[in-house]
Formats: C-alpha cells, sequence, structure tokens
C-alpha cells in the first residue's frame, strides 16, 4: 500500500521533470524489473520466511534490515555514518547475534513404532 501511494505522489512530479529519453519503450522492461526486485520479491521472500521461521527469530532478523542497508549505502555509495549511528548499528547486530544464539531450539523428531 505504501509503495502505491508513493508512486500517486511522485510519478506525476518525475513526469513534469522527465526528458524524452525517459519515454523510451526500451526503459520499460528496466523499470518493471526494477520495481519486482525492489518490492514484490523482497516481500515474497519474508512472508515465506514467516512461515518457516518462530516469530522471535523472523522480528529479530527484521530488525537487521535498517543496518544492511546503511552497510550497503557505506559499501556501494560511500556514505559515511556518524558515531552514534555507527553505534546504533553495532548495538542492532548484537541484539540480533543474541537473540538468535540464545534461541531455544525445539526438536521435530517424532518417534516411529516399527512393529
Amino acid at each position: 500500500m505504501g509503495s502505491l501511494i508513493a508512486s500517486l505522489v511522485f510519478v506525476p512530479l518525475g513526469m513534469a521533470q522527465a526528458t524524452d529519453t525517459l519515454w523510451q519503450w526500451s526503459l520499460l522492461p528496466l523499470g518493471l524489473g526494477i520495481a519486482i526486485l525492489s518490492t514484490a520479491l523482497p516481500y515474497s521472500l519474508e512472508m515465506m520466511a514467516l512461515t518457516r521461521l518462530p516469530t522471535r527469530t523472523f522480528g529479530t532478523l527484521m530488525s537487521l534490515e535498517p543496518a544492511l542497508a546503511a552497510l550497503s549505502g557505506m559499501i556501494f555509495l560511500g556514505e559515511t555514518l556518524k558515531l552514534s549511528q555507527t553505534l546504533a548499528l553495532g548495538a542492532i547486530i548484537i541484539a540480533s547475534m543474541g537473540a538468535t544464539l540464545t534461541m531455544q531450539r525445539q526438536s521435530k523428531v517424532e518417534q516411529v513404532d516399527i512393529n
């Protein structure tokens, strides 16, 4: 829903500033590919993970998304983080590791009667 609302707000602004280059049909598959890979695919994978992981683990892993986004910005875009942002990033990673490592595992082995 958020992507739809953002599209309704920002597509007209982008169209107003677009040059003739934007209106080439050869760019349509690229735009659709980016749209699918940046929204539909991650959402689908998250929903699949939600059905397979305990809620606590899923929530912890989801909390890593901002940290991974910050790291991606540093690596691929050359962005820099302030000290407070770096400390927050470290706290998120440590909390995620702690929650994952202290998670109780349940055995799914069932006894089978062979007689």
